[in-house]
């Protein structure tokens, strides 16, 4: 909204949208030809797949806007916290730790790794944000609070579902699925934390029109 409203890119990262675009794509391989990590009800039959669909298609239009009808303002020099080896381990991770709800090994593993470069997909926006000396405008800030917020439902939904989380053992004897899934949550929040901090200060301060000064090293 921000870009197309101001008709900059300016605080956007590229990198960042492009990790969250390839996180639900290996998230919908998953569930839109199975069901292991979806919802039992109705919801789970075209909703959540709905929703992913349509961000994905938000994302690469926001994509489209940074790296061609608005290059002239992106902050590319800025936007250079290296993501290849995070993406790479995030597929290592996810081949290694992943569950077995579809009980297909492949599919379960990309499912892992869309929750994996869903956490990380934040770093490269964060990073630009304190190269461009610390002061995300209003929009990016709420962007990113609303991609905490989804975390922590989505962390709440699998605590309560973590008894049924289960996996092939990497050590015999040891399930670690909900711990590899909700780790992944914890992880995100933690990353996420110092920015916490400053967005509900902001807010108290400011309102919703609040500019953060963020501290961000």
């Amino acid at each position: 909204l921000r870009s197309l409203t101001s008709g900059s890119a300016a605080g956007i990262s590229a990198r960042s949208l492009a990790m969250e675009a390839l996180a639900l794509c290996c998230k919908l391989a998953s569930t839109l030809f199975f069901d292991g990590y979806l919802p039992v009800d109705d919801s789970g039959d075209w909703i959540y797949q709905a929703t992913d669909v349509l961000t994905l298609g938000l994302i690469l239009f926001m994509l489209y806007l940074v790296l061609d009808a608005q290059k002239s303002s992106y902050d590319v020099a800025e936007d250079s916290l290296p993501v290849l080896p995070v993406i790479v381990s995030c597929f290592l991770g996810a081949a290694t730790f992943h569950a077995d709800l579809n009980e297909r090994p492949l599919f379960d593993s990309l499912w892992m790794a869309g929750l994996f470069l869903g956490v990380f997909a934040v770093l490269p926006q964060l990073w630009l944000i304190s190269r461009t000396g610390g002061r995300p405008e209003a929009l990016t800030s709420h962007f990113i609070a609303l991609t905490a917020l989804a975390r922590v439902l989505s962390g709440t939904f699998m605590f309560h579902v973590r008894e049924d989380l289960t996996s092939r053992p990497v050590v015999q004897g040891y399930n670690h699925a909900p711990w590899a899934i909700l780790g992944a949550h914890a992880v995100h929040l933690v990353l996420l934390a110092d920015f916490g901090y400053y967005y509900a200060k902001g807010i108290a301060k400011a309102g919703l029109a609040c500019a953060l000064d963020l501290d961000i090293v």
